[in-house]
């Protein structure tokens, strides 16, 4: 989640609306309350075929490179 709520997009405020990720999660037949609990493994989400997802697993692979290793 919260890669989806950071994930700079086209709005003056980055992240995914609320309403739509509601309605993509619908669309794709994903559960969105199993999401916000454990996430999702990225193959799922590239599985949509869907742009979007695309681009939030790559960002989410952009923030885990940035992030340090302990």
């Amino acid at each position: 989640m919260a890669h989806l709520r950071s994930i700079p997009f086209f709005a003056a405020a980055p992240g995914y609306c609320a309403r739509g990720t509601r309605a993509w999660f619908d669309r794709h037949g994903l559960d969105l309350r199993a999401f916000t609990r454990e996430g999702l493994d990225e193959e799922v989400l590239l599985a949509t075929g869907d742009g979007m997802a695309a681009a939030l697993v790559r960002w989410a692979h952009e923030c885990a490179d940035r992030e340090p290793v302990s």
